[in-house]
């Protein structure tokens, strides 16, 4: 497909440039849908798959039929789940009609403009040959490696959590390392929301430096290793930076903790996602794991607060638990 002419200009449709500022102000104020109470990511992680789409090849363009299987990839490992296996496969269906328009142009294989109106309906999708790209004004700021990354990781610091960053940046080829060494030295990054100095080392004292869930503590000479704090409501979802939000866990169970794979219950117990599967008996450890007690921590510190606790199951679990082990 041809795009029209006057998409071809690195202005919007009013006329005027975008600025970086706008652009990243932009991003930061995607709207935010929620389904039955859920938070709904299926805009950033189109975006950063665009990105990396971009940083690849130089053009975010792609159709529907291109962008169902990664985008929905993406939506599933890294969104909350879905029951359906048929809605799991089509769940790209969404951003890609609702993407905001001073970010997005979206065309049939015609060139008309599809609205935010259109249905979010994979046959309607691909039946009228679908094609969107990040608006050239957009994609004339990304060509800029130092705002590419910056919006990347406002993206990522709005939505998701530090372990996931990483793991999204895989999957969607996005080396943020590599954009930064191309970018001049000295460029500013932007802030994210600062987490509160001293809340690490609070957490881990409070679970005298051991993980929450499988008990690990160890340390090289005096020097704990592979012993984080995690949040159980996220920081970059407005999850506050107490012990009453945390749990010290070690890297693996902290990882496995934002991916949705364990999770916790009301009477403190973990929880083992029934989508989860492993064949060797260090993978088949973490099944184990299902409703073991969380380890207490320290007299004069809070246990997990239920409000976090149902706010992860809510909206990070994935699917049902297994039946969860009869106590000791």
């Amino acid at each position: 497909m041809v795009w029209p002419d006057g998409c071809l200009a690195a202005t919007s449709q009013e006329g005027w440039a975008m600025t970086r500022d706008e652009l990243l102000g932009q991003i930061a104020a995607l709207r935010q849908a929620t389904v039955a109470g859920r938070r709904v990511p299926h805009k950033p992680l189109l975006l950063l798959w665009l990105f990396g789409r971009f940083a690849a090849t130089g053009s975010s363009i792609a159709s529907y039929a291109e962008a169902e299987e990664p985008v929905s990839r993406l939506i599933n490992e890294f969104g909350p789940a879905v029951a359906s296996p048929s809605a799991a496969r089509q769940r790209a269906t969404m951003p890609f009609v609702h993407l905001e328009r001073e970010l997005w142009d979206l065309r049939d294989g015609q060139g008309h403009e599809i609205g935010l109106d259109a249905p979010e309906r994979r046959g309607w999708l691909m039946d009228h040959d679908a094609i969107g790209r990040l608006r050239p004004e957009v994609e004339q700021l990304l060509t800029d490696y130092r705002t590419l990354a910056a919006a990347a990781r406002l993206l990522l610091d709005r939505h998701f959590t530090p372990v996931l960053s990483e793991l999204i940046c895989d999957a969607a080829d996005l080396d943020l390392a590599d954009l930064d060494a191309a970018a001049p030295l000295g460029t500013p990054r932007p802030r994210r929301r600062a987490r509160r100095s001293g809340f690490a080392e609070e957490v881990l004292r409070a679970y005298a430096y051991q993980c929450a869930m499988c008990g690990f503590d160890g340390a090289l000479g005096r020097t704990p290793v592979g012993i984080e704090a995690a949040h159980v409501r996220w920081h970059s979802q407005d999850g506050p930076d107490d012990v009453a939000n945390a749990l010290a866990l070690c890297a693996l169970h902290h990882a496995l903790l934002d991916l949705g794979v364990l999770g916790l219950t009301a009477d403190h117990r973990i929880s083992v996602s029934g989508l989860y599967v492993a064949r060797s008996d260090a993978g088949r450890a973490v099944d184990a794991l299902a409703g073991r007690p969380l380890l207490t921590s320290r007299p004069g510190h809070a246990a997990v607060d239920l409000v976090y606790v149902n706010w992860h199951t809510v909206q990070v679990f994935k699917g049902r638990p297994h039946r969860e082990r009869a106590s000791a």
